[in-house]
This record gives structure tokens, sequence and C-alpha cells, in this order.
């Protein structure tokens, strides 16, 4: 502007020279000023408008920084895993969820949508996969479902996925926001409920659900009956929710059973009664009867449950039971006063009878017929009075609960009885084996341990083999405070399969032996019974038998 001034006025001011130089200078002077003045005006206007721009700036970031605050947050709040999904570039993005929840490390994870995808359980994969693309089809904005993820051991997690869609100015989805949540303990609690919903609902039990307040009735109101309820009773659920239990009692019921049942509930304690109880069309029955309190997770009680079960048969069988027991008590009774009876009364006429067929023996007898009927009066005297002693020796172990035990050599026992049957093992010659710690000890009844291993040992040699040497291996040891003595043979054995209810049968015989009575194993085992220790047996014909007797050391 100076230039173009000066140059228009060149020719004006040519003429006066001091005026010209006097012009130039305040002329320069004044365009130097406007101009400074112009440019502070344009700096000053540039400068709010940066600061404008700045503060805006400063205000987005302020923002933005704000958002993701919040999202870090909520993020660590929800424990939700965030996923971030560019459509068109197919990039994934995940937050720190991803390792928390799932356990990837950060390396690990996937940057694109088939890594997502492979993490997805084969069977609910499909199933996924198409409401998801559909829903992309349809530009639906808000998409859910529930599905198992894989997480990085191996094992699947049953989560909840919603994701956001995002779309362009053309309407094109570009981008969808997830956030995954881990449901795996409300799935197994589902299941879990619904499994006890079985249960509670197919159970043959009776299963009543009652509330907690008692201010009206001492048992709490109805608001839960299954159906195995109202088979039992006859009521409807409708019938009896909303009422108090109490209503099933009568005049039958045992009053100190529901008054037990009461106090329970007032302490809040489980509770089993009996009692008898009525159906809707009055019949009488015995319901075992359960109350237990549940609590929350507070440890607040908030309902009882109740488990009945009709027990009429069972109370009836007992009642069977009883009587049988008490008739089978008096027939015992009876049966040893009968033996008692008959052991003694039968005695002084039989050792009469003995006595006169001895004085026979003296007396001369031509008649051959009548020999042999006094022979077989004999014999069948001699039969009973066996008989009669070994009914004796029974009702003397029958009748003798207590006996008296002490402290006895298990080597002595055997020795004593050895020395017994020396005259068999001398003709029969067994092979004997015999495994028996001479400090071992037991606490028994001499006598009866010494008849019980007499009869064993005496039946190893008297059943044994024709076409076998005779083998005995006796063994006695302990083991946790139990000593157990082993006899085994090689002898004929038993038919265990056709026999095995008879072995410790009275009089039960299992070859034609003649010297066989069949009351030596009874004796065994009775007299075994009766020390408190048990016998089991083993055999095989033509093999052996192996016969086992445990006692308490």
């Amino acid at each position: 502007m100076a230039i173009i001034t000066h140059l228009l006025l060149k020719d004006y001011f040519q003429q006066n020279t001091k005026a010209l130089i006097t012009f130039h200078f305040l002329k320069d002077v004044l365009f130097i000023i406007i101009a400074g003045l112009i440019i502070r005006f344009v700096i000053a206007k540039n400068d709010k408008r940066n600061i404008n721009i700045l503060e805006q700036l400063q205000s987005s970031t302020t923002e933005i920084k704000d958002s993701n605050e919040r999202y870090d947050i909520v993020a660590k709040a929800t424990s939700d895993t965030i996923w971030d999904w560019k459509i068109q570039e197919d990039m994934f993005v995940w937050n720190k969820g991803i390792q928390g929840v799932f356990g990837y490390k950060k390396e690990d994870v996937g940057t694109t949508s088939t890594w997502w995808f492979d993490r997805i359980h084969p069977e609910d994969s499909l199933k996924m996969s198409v409401k998801l693309y559909s829903f992309l089809e349809q530009k639906t904005e808000r998409w859910q479902d529930e599905y198992r993820f894989k997480c990085a051991d191996g094992s699947y997690k049953y989560v909840f996925d919603r994701g956001f869609l995002l779309f362009d100015n053309e309407g094109k989805a570009v981008r969808m926001i997830g956030a995954i949540q881990d449901i795996t303990k409300q799935k197994e609690e589902e299941q879990r409920l619904k499994l006890l919903e079985t249960v509670i609902t197919q159970t043959k039990d009776a299963v009543v659900i009652t509330d907690t307040d008692t201010s009206e009735n001492p048992i709490p109101n109805i608001i839960f009956v299954n159906e195995a309820f109202t088979k039992m009773t006859g009521y409807k659920p409708k019938e009896v929710i909303g009422k108090s239990p109490i209503m099933f009692a009568g005049p039958k019921a045992d009053r100190k059973e529901l008054e037990k049942l009461s106090n329970a509930i007032q302490k809040y304690k489980e509770c089993f009664i009996e009692t008898i109880s009525y159906k809707k069309n009055g019949t009488e029955y015995w319901v075992n009867f359960s109350m237990i309190p549940v609590t929350n997770k507070d440890g607040e009680h908030t309902h009882w449950i109740s488990i009945q079960r009709d027990v009429t048969k069972e109370k009836e069988q007992q009642s069977e039971r009883e009587q049988l027991i008490r008739e089978l008590t008096q027939n015992n009774k009876d049966l040893k006063q009968f033996s008692y009876i008959t052991s003694h009364n039968f005695r002084a006429p039989l050792s009469n009878l003995t006595g006169l067929l001895n004085l026979l023996d003296d007396v001369p007898v031509e008649n051959e017929e009548l020999q042999e009927i006094l022979n077989g009066f004999r014999r069948s005297t001699q039969l009973l009075n066996e008989t009669i002693d070994d009914l004796v020796k029974v009702v003397i172990i029958k009748d003798n609960p207590s006996i008296l035990k002490e402290s006895v050599s298990i080597i002595e026992i055997f020795e004593n009885v050895f020395f017994q049957l020396s005259n068999q093992i001398n003709l029969h010659k067994p092979n004997l084996k015999i495994e028996i710690d001479p400090e071992l000890c037991i606490t028994i009844n001499k006598a009866y341990m010494e008849s019980i291993i007499l009869n064993l040992v005496s039946n190893a040699l008297k059943y044994r083999s024709p076409e076998k040497t005779p083998k005995i291996t006796i063994k006695a040891f302990d083991k946790d405070n139990f000593v157990n003595l082993v006899i085994k043979d090689n002898g004929i054995g038993i038919d265990l399969e056709k026999n095995h209810d008879k072995i410790f049968g009275l009089y039960q015989r299992f070859h034609d032996h003649p010297d066989s009575k069949g009351l030596g194993l009874y004796l065994v085992k009775s007299q075994i019974e009766a020390m408190g220790g048990s016998i089991e047996v083993e055999s095989q014909v033509n093999k052996g038998t192996q016969f086992t007797l445990t006692f308490k050391k």
C-alpha cells in the first residue's frame, strides 16, 4: 500500500522536495501503524479461534479419557469379556477379560473371528453361527445367544453373549461390539435345580415344603406338595396349600411326637417323628415324618422341607415280627423244658432197661429167635441212650450263653487232641503239616475248644480217601486282633452245592460211614458260636475239605 500511494503521488510532490520527504515519512509511519493494527486484529482473531479449537480438543480428550476409564471400570465390575469386531476387515479386539475369565495369555489371543468361532463348542457352533449371520443379514441392532466357550486349559464354560451392531452412512453393518458373561455357575445351578425338581416330582416319597411363619400354627403353612403326597393322602395341592400340616392329625395321632416336632421347628432344628395320620377319606395310616430347615445364602431360614413316607405296612410287619418273636421265645422255652423233661425222665427208665439187659447176659437163652430179639432190643437201647446223651450235650451248650473262658495256648490244645487220637494217627499214618506259633494264645473255653478240634481232626481221619495217603494241614495265626484256625484235609469231601444249607444241621449225614451220626458238625458250630466265634467251610468231592475258625484274640 505504501509503494502504490508513493507512485500515485510522485508527480504531485516532485516540485517540493522537503514536503515530499516529510510526506513519505508520515505516509510510511501511518501505513506501518495501520498494517500493524490489521495484523494484530487478524492474529487476535486466529488466536481466539485456535483457543476455541484447543478447548474443544481438550474437552474431547477428557471425554475420551473418561469414557475409557468408565469402560475399564464397567468391564472390571461386571467381569464381562468385551470384544470389538470390525466386520469388513475381520479384526477382533478383546479386553483383559479373555485372559482373566478364560485363562488365555495375551499372545495366544487371536485377532480374527475365526479364533472366536474355533473356540465355540462343536455342539453349539452351528446353531450359534446360523443365528449370528441371520442377525447380520436382518441388520438388527441387538443380538444375544448362549453357548459354550473353550478355555485355555481345554475345559468349556457356559457363556451369555450380547452384541450391538453399528452401521455406516449407507446402512451397511461395519462394526459389532459385544460382552461375554460367564454363566457356568448359573447353568450348573439350573441343571442341579432341574435335577432336584425331577427327584421331587418323581420320587415315591411325599415331599411337602412350608414357609417359616408359626404365628398362627405351630407347624408352618404348606406352599408346595408333590404328586406322591396326593397319592398318599388323597389331597390335591389346592386343598392343602396355605394350610398347616396339623390338619392331618387326628384322635390317634401321637401328641408327644407332634409336640417334639413343634419344639424342633421353634428352634430351627431337624426333626424326625412317626405318628398316625389321616387321609382325605378318613383312613388311618402310619407316617414317617421329617422336617428339615432350609436357609438362604445369608443363613436366614426361609423354608422347611418335609419328607413323608407311608410306613403302615412296615408297622404291621413289625407288629407281626414282634408277635412271632414272642411265640418263638415261648416255643423255645417249651422246647427247652421238653428237652429237660425228656432227658431226665427217660434217663431213669433207660438205665433200668440197660441194667435188666445186662442181667440177661448171664441167663442162657436157647431160643435163637428170642436171642435175636434181645440183641436187637439191646442195640436199640444203646442207640436211644446215645441219642439222649447227644440231646443233653446240645441242651447244655444252648443253655449256657455265658460260658467260662480262659487264656489257652493253641499248641497245647492240639497236643491234647493228638494224644487222644494217637491210636487212629498210628493206624492211618496221615501226613501232618502243622504251622502254629508256640506263643499264640486265645481266650476261650478250653473244654469246648478241645471238643471242636477233636471233632474236626477225627473227621479228617474218618472221611479219608481210600485212594490217597491222608494229609492234614493245620494252621493257626493272628490277624487284626483275631485268631484264625485252619484245618484242611485231602479226603472224600462234601458236595456243597447239594448240602450247603445242611452242612451244620442236626443229624445231617453226607456219607454212608458206619460211625457217622450227623451230630459232630452241629456241636462244633454250636460250641464255636457259644464262644463268639464263626466257622466257614470249603469243600469239593474227592478233593478235600477246609474248615476256617475265627475268634477274637
